[in-house]
């Protein structure tokens, strides 16, 4: 490209925001031009992300000094994008929220899963739900573009499949979360002694991603059945679904149905080894990554097929997908700035 485009990040002080900054960093054709933090106007970003030392020397600024751009991310907390949408619909292009305020194209499918009237609902409509696996061709064309929710998204992409062969009859979720999930903002749950050691099950019977899970599945929300426990890890998410089938398929038959779906995929990966210690997805391994990993067992004489998803919460789940948003919306390599393969051990 001749020139770079000029990329801004409104609430860059939380871990997405960080996740945000790592990428765009080392992004090829974009340059950060700006960051923001009410809490942090003047601080360096390495103040609060010490991981970009050396790096950019970036200032967070006031989301009210912003300059126009090409392309705005939005990570703030839940509930702020709506406020001033407006306001920022004017500053830049192209903008990605990564928070839930405009995953649902109505208002009334928004209250029903936040249990709050939404404050700008004449936006829902201009956003496209941001998960590549599933609306690549209506994000290439967007203007706007929602964040995923990442325990939405460790289900969605391993379950996608199936359910566009109609063969789901009803889903039982149980996900074991990670503690960057409740993001930076210290809270009694967070606390060392109390988060230390933990497993802890937070939503036995509901979670608000169960909306997502329903709109992108086209599954009746009166077949899901979720279940979150809290780990004691700093990141990943590893979902497993039991998935009771309205057919006999074997496991062959449902490795060719991923075969179909995601062979050329560039995130997606299926494991499912005969031998190891890592036959099937593992969280572990993804740290840092943009993969979701699909490992699956059909229990035998039942209609019980099990479903393992994994992925890195902050990537996949947030930033990562965010980015890969941008790079179709922008027109770039879907992959780049996306090529860490993770590490091993960790």
């Amino acid at each position: 490209m001749d020139s770079k485009l000029k990329v801004s990040i409104i609430g860059a002080s939380g871990y997405g925001g960080g996740e945000l900054i790592r990428l765009l960093l080392n992004h090829p054709y974009v340059e950060l031009n700006q960051i923001t933090s009410e809490s942090n106007v003047g601080k360096y970003a390495h103040s609060i992300h010490p991981n970009l030392r050396g790096q950019k020397l970036l200032q967070f600024v006031s989301a009210g000094d912003l300059e126009h751009c090409d392309v705005l991310f939005l990570a703030m907390p839940h509930g702020k994008a709506q406020l001033s949408i407006e306001k920022y619909s004017k500053l830049a292009d192209k903008i990605i929220d990564l928070s839930a305020d405009f995953r649902f194209s109505s208002k009334e499918d928004y209250k029903k899963w936040y249990g709050e009237e939404h404050l700008a609902p004449e936006f829902l409509s201009k956003f496209v739900y941001g998960l590549p696996e599933i609306h690549r061709e209506e994000i290439k064309k967007a203007k706007y573009v929602s964040g995923v929710g990442c325990n939405a998204t460790s289900v969605n992409i391993p379950l996608y499949p199936l359910a566009k062969e109609g063969l789901i009859d009803m889903l039982v979720l149980d996900l074991k979360v990670s503690s960057s999930e409740a993001g930076n903002k210290a809270s009694e749950a967070s606390h060392h002694p109390e988060r230390a050691n933990c497993l802890r099950t937070f939503a036995p019977v509901f979670h608000r991603h169960c909306g997502e899970i329903s709109k992108e599945l086209g599954i009746s929300s009166d077949k899901i059945h979720f279940t979150a426990t809290a780990l004691d890890m700093v990141r990943g998410i590893l979902s497993t679904s039991h998935v009771f089938l309205n057919k006999d398929v074997s496991e062959k038959d449902i490795r060719a149905i991923y075969r179909k779906y995601y062979s050329n995929e560039p995130f997606v990966r299926i494991v499912k080894d005969n031998q190891g210690i890592y036959r099937l997805s593992e969280p572990k391994i993804l740290a840092g990554t943009n993969y979701c990993d699909i490992g699956f067992e059909k229990e035998e004489g039942t209609n019980r097929l099990v479903v393992i998803g994994a992925i890195d919460n902050l990537m996949k789940g947030a930033s990562g997908t965010a980015v890969q948003c941008m790079n179709l919306m922008c027109g770039f390599e879907e992959k780049t700035a996306l090529g860490f393969i993770g590490l091993h051990p960790i």
